[in-house]
């Protein structure tokens, strides 16, 4: 896996996203304090509110932002990107009421929203290659977990030494370092034809293709099934640690800490068994493998109580490896599914439908928890998860062909795509564009 950093611009990249996730991770610890000097007990309000903007951002601006930056060279999206989060991160210390939070966490997630679908995007075209293309999206799972578990202790640490509003300044050095590199690295441009259609096909195509391609109808499905289960535990996990077992600080972060140690195994085990399973039973499996455990763990905690501390990190790092088995291949899917000049469109739909899915089910597992105590809503959750499961086995049916037969009867007889398969009908590997507006229900 480490491997593929012999590759220049990806290990350029790759460095960038690194530094970027522990300046947000900085961001993160200073954003709660600061929450609380200014709120006090109502801080947790604050925070989900900053939190639903950030949500409503990543869904509703995604889009509009790639098809704005098609037109606008690639690079330059990502630098830009970078110097208005860093620029956003240096205003907050100085920020004195909380709608100024609100109105700084909306333009700086804005900015994510751009950046983070164009840098996935920009992965498959300097890394072709399947196979290194699988350790890469490995690796960046690793350097995600990772950051979960580190950053906090590094803010810690920091906290030490130096004021909250440090944290911040961290902050603007990832995001400043993280376009340097980027400026430095030999990003590969989009295609000239890319930034040619008009606003309102740019802006639409990304979801067009998406939910016209059935392996990623089926992914939008299990994206419902791992953010079911991924925010009950996100949520919740404070509420049991602290309430239920009666722990500390220390037993928080160890429960997360088996969550990420689990996504992390997953993340390492993942490349080689790709290379002998296809995409989708790995990911069904990982996703049937939440919904049993979400159903199983929430049917004892509601008729038996809290398991043993050793039991419940065990099940903590279970879900992790199975949320990670179905994340994971997700961009093995995007690629395969769009030609270059479109992937930035197709990446930004993912990122988009995504979040929609943890815009619903993060208020599910705070409401259902309050109202259903812990074992009903990991219950409802599962539920919420075998919904996306059986929606992804209809939509995404197994055995479906990379090369697929099928006709042209509306385009003319001389038409260059014609000439170039030999005739109205023929094979070849299959992806919704302008030649093929709709998937053939059969060839």
């Amino acid at each position: 896996m480490i491997a593929i950093l012999n590759n220049p611009t990806f290990r350029a990249l790759f460095a960038a996203q690194v530094i970027a996730l522990v300046g947000t991770g900085l961001l993160t610890v200073g954003l709660g304090l600061l929450a609380y000097d200014l709120a006090g007990e109502r801080a947790g309000v604050v925070l989900g509110l900053a939190l639903t903007l950030k949500m409503v951002a990543y869904v509703g601006l995604s889009p509009v932002a790639q098809a704005v930056a098609t037109r606008l060279p690639r690079k330059g999206v990502l630098v830009g990107a970078d110097a208005v989060r860093a620029l956003v991160a240096l205003c907050l210390p100085f920020v004195s009421e909380v709608w100024q939070i609100y109105v700084l966490i909306f333009v700086l997630q804005s900015a994510s929203a751009t950046f983070t679908p164009a840098f996935q995007a920009t992965i498959p075209d300097v890394l072709p290659d399947e196979a290194e293309y699988t350790r890469a999206l490995s690796l960046s799972r690793l350097a995600y977990d990772l950051e979960n578990l580190l950053s906090p202790a590094f803010a810690a640490l920091l906290l030490t030494l130096v004021g909250y509003s440090w944290l911040f300044v961290g902050t603007v050095l990832g995001f400043v370092v993280s376009g340097l590199l980027v400026l430095l690295a030999a990003v590969p441009p989009l295609g000239a034809d890319a930034g040619q259609r008009p606003f309102r096909e740019r802006l639409t195509r990304g979801i067009r293709i998406y939910l016209a391609t059935p392996r990623l109808r089926g992914l939008w499905a299990l994206n419902l099934a791992a953010s079911a289960v991924g925010a009950f535990v996100l949520v919740n996990t404070v509420v049991l640690v602290r309430s239920g077992y009666g722990g500390d600080e220390r037993s928080l972060a160890l429960a997360m800490a088996a969550f990420g140690a689990g996504s992390m195994g997953a993340a390492l085990i993942l490349p080689r068994l790709l290379e002998r399973m296809a995409d989708r039973p790995v990911m069904m499996g990982g996703a049937q493998g939440l919904v049993v455990v979400a159903l199983i763990m929430g049917a004892l905690i509601s008729f038996g109580g809290l398991p043993g501390w050793t039991v419940f990190l065990l099940v903590w790092a279970m879900i992790g490896f199975l949320y990670a088995s179905v994340l994971t291949p997700s961009g093995r899917l995007l690629r395969r599914s769009a030609h270059a000049e479109d992937r930035p469109a197709v990446f930004a739909a993912q990122f988009a439908l995504s979040h929609a899915c943890w815009l619903v089910t993060y208020p599910t597992a705070g409401w259902a928890a309050q109202g259903l105590g812990m074992g009903g809503a990991l219950v409802l959750l599962g539920l919420m998860a075998l919904l996306g499961v059986v929606v992804a086995r209809v939509v995404w049916p197994a055995g479906l062909k990379r090369e697929i037969v099928h006709e042209h009867p509306d385009l003319p007889s001389d038409h260059p795509h014609l000439r170039a398969h030999g005739g109205r009908r023929h094979a070849h590997v299959f992806v919704i564009d302008d030649e093929h507006r709709v998937w053939p229900t059969q060839g």
